[in-house]
Order: structure tokens, then sequence, then C-alpha cells
């Protein structure tokens, strides 16, 4: 078998929760490439009216690209079924030798917004769900040889601005990452355990859901993580309680072109949820906030950066600029020279200001007025503002994203 050498994962067992579609698939037959033997544990059993792929599908492109395949009906809530599973794994291939706790359920919703089954469903599968399946693969994972358990979680950013507009995904999701920094300790030298999260968005079924329309131009393939995750699967379990970036690993292992993951290469990219720009954000915010300074109460027309932007706004608008959109955009502003504002690309001529619009709004979008001005002057992505919760926008999501087109436009001007 000299030749195969390189195949560092040839005839070892994965155990991959919800590895019927997505991130979970793609490091499936990234690992089936090399001839290993993969446990499809995933519920989708019959075909879903509006989801890609079932375990039986997943299987059978397991094969094809080299791999030994075992589907398993498993519903990472039910501690049974895991347990089973687990079982049927070690009769089939012998033992398992890494798990990949992946499936993950994802509503960003504020408190009052989340129903209790979504909390309970949430809180189930991603902290519940990769800790019993972590318990029912350890016994078996401490006899191979190089075991690795790798959860698909983030670092762990206790920036407010993280919980504070999904308060019960964030806490499932860095209850996996407790996971990560408590089984790592508990069994180290035994068991490597490692966290994998992306720097950018990823486009999976999930993502089409979240973004709707035309979000996968900005979100990378999933390759870009069964790439990381051969990496990190492939080094002894002397590397253990990492946090890793799928780019920052990359880069180290000696990636130059990221090209090759993007969907639409040279589009600008989503940044993914719990990673900050620069760390230093916060402590600029404060220093900002701290030095608040005195305004008198401004006369009915506002003036200052928020009220100069709509004027250029409101010089900028064309005909072309109407035809082309169609919609009529609301803000709701908070801070100095915040209120309502309005930009109207609708009626003939449009136009821009202060006050409500003339026509019902099409989108409301609410954001600090500083975030606003830093949004239209280029500095402020209205995506990375929209992800990282800053800019919160009801309505005509595509509208939203056409305004973000006219943006780019604009920009030369303010």
């Amino acid at each position: 078998t000299f030749p195969f050498t390189f195949r560092k994962l040839a005839g070892c067992t994965l155990f991959i929760t919800g590895a019927s579609r997505g991130i979970g698939k793609a490091i499936a037959l990234k690992a089936a490439k090399d001839g290993a033997n993969v446990v499809i544990a995933a519920k989708t059993a019959e075909p879903h009216p509006t989801l890609p792929g079932t375990i039986y599908t997943a299987a059978e492109e397991i094969e094809a690209a080299g791999g030994k395949a075992l589907p398993c009906i498993v519903n990472v809530r039910e501690e049974q079924q895991i347990i089973n599973a687990v079982e049927k794994a070690v009769k089939t291939f012998g033992g398992i030798d890494i798990l990949v706790n992946n499936a993950s359920a994802i509503s960003l919703t504020g408190t009052l917004e989340t129903a209790t089954k979504t909390v309970n469903l949430m809180m189930d599968v991603n902290v519940r769900g990769t800790y019993l399946t972590s318990k029912a693969c350890l016994p078996y994972l401490r006899k191979s040889k190089n075991p690795h358990i790798l959860n698909l979680s983030p670092p762990m950013n206790l920036n407010p601005m993280w919980f504070k507009n999904h308060c019960a995904y964030t806490i499932s999701k860095y209850g996996m990452s407790m996971c990560v920094l408590g089984m790592a300790e508990e069994f180290r030298g035994e068991v490597a355990v490692n966290a994998l999260w992306p720097k950018t968005a990823i486009h999976t079924a999930a993502m089409d859901m979240l973004g709707g329309a035309g979000i996968e131009k900005q979100c990378r393939k999933t390759d870009i993580l069964a790439d990381a995750a051969y990496c990190i699967l492939t080094k002894p379990k002397t590397f253990t309680g990492n946090f890793i970036i799928d780019e920052v690993l990359l880069r180290e292992e000696g990636v130059k072109n990221f090209d090759v993951y993007a969907i639409a290469p040279g589009h600008p990219l989503l940044p993914d949820f719990f990673l900050d720009e620069k760390k230093s954000s916060v402590s600029q915010q404060k220093g900002a906030g701290g030095a608040k300074v005195k305004t008198e109460s401004a006369a009915a027309e506002p003036s200052g950066p928020v009220a100069e932007t709509f004027r250029v706004i409101q010089g900028a608008v064309t005909e072309e600029y109407v035809r082309s959109t169609q919609g009529v955009f609301q803000f709701e502003l908070s801070g100095d020279g915040g209120g309502t504002w309005y930009i109207d690309l609708k009626s003939k001529g449009g136009s821009a200001g202060f006050g409500k619009p003339p026509v019902t709004a099409d989108v409301v979008m609410s954001m600090s007025s500083a975030d606003f001005v830093k949004m239209f002057t280029g500095k402020l992505k209205p995506t990375l503002a929209f992800m990282s919760g800053k800019l919160r926008i009801k309505g005509n999501m595509a509208l939203a994203i056409k305004l973000e087109k006219m943006l780019s436009q604009l920009n030369s001007k303010l």
C-alpha cells in the first residue's frame, strides 16, 4: 500500500452529526476521498420539501467518493438514537476515531420573539446534542490511535453585541464551545477536542434560509471548512483545546489562493458571526460614547452629519435610480441627528429628507446615526452592519440589497 501513505484518513471511522447536507456532508466527502468510513448520523431519512439530501443520498455520494458509508437515523435530541447509532458504528467498523459535532439549529431572533419550542430546539440540538454525542463516543475514541472531537462552534467572544440580537442562539453555540473548553482539558493526552468556525458566511441551505435570494455571492463554498477540518483531524492528538478559524489555519498551512473557495470570486464576502472586525472596536466605541458632546436642541430641520448626508443623497437622486430601484426606505436613527428619515426611490423624481416618507415605506432600517453616516460614506458595509446587529431591517430584503448597490455608486460623492 506504499503509494497510499498520503491517504491520512484511510480506514478511519468518522461519526458526523448532521452529515446529510451542508458542512457536515462536505467534511464527510473530504474524508471519503481518503477511503474513510463515515457514519452519517442525521435525521433526514425522507426527502425534505425544501432542504436537499437525505442520509441515503449522502451515503451514495460518500461511497462514490471512495469511502464506506453507514447511514443512521439520528435526531441528536434523542439520546437513545445517538447510543444506537454509536453501537451500530462500532459493530460495523470496529470502533470510532473521529467525532464531528456539526448538527445545529439556528434562529436569529430576540428574546421576546423566540418561541419556547425554538429555544428548546437550539439548546437540545446545539448544546445537549453535542454533549451527549461526545459522551456516547468517548469510550470508543479513547481506544483509537489518533482520536479527535471537532465541534463546529465559534471562539467565545463575550462582546455583548453578539448576544443582544439573538441571545438564545449565542448561548447555544457558546455551549458547544464550552464543551471544547472542558473536554479538551478533561481528556488531554487521550482525545483531541477542538472547535472550527468560518471567517465568512458559508453557502448552505441554512444560509439561503437566513439571507434570502442573492446571498450566495457573498459566501464561500463548504469546501473551505472541509479542507480546514481535514487539516485538524490529521494532526496528532496533542493538538487540542483550539478554537480555529478556517482561513487563519489554511493561511498557516500555506494556502494562498482563497478565490477557489468563493462562490463569486472578487465579490465582497459576508463576515460570519462572533468574529469582531478588530479587537479594539469595543474600546473605541466606549471612547466615542464616553466623550459625548453636549448639543443644544436643534430646530425642526436637523443639522449635522446625518442631515448633511441626506442633502447629498437628495442631490444625487436621479430618475435612473428611481426606475432601477422602485423602493421607499425609511430610517429610524438613534443618537445625535437621529429621528425618522427617508429615501423615496419610487415616486416620480424621487426624494430624500427628514420625517416620514410621502408613501408607505417598503423597507424600514433601524440603526444609530453614527453607523448610518459610516454606512453612507463607505466605512461600514451594510451587510456587516446587518450581520453584527448594528442594522435592523424590516420589510423587503431584496430592496435592502438594491440600496446597497446604490450606496456603492454614491460613496464617491459622499
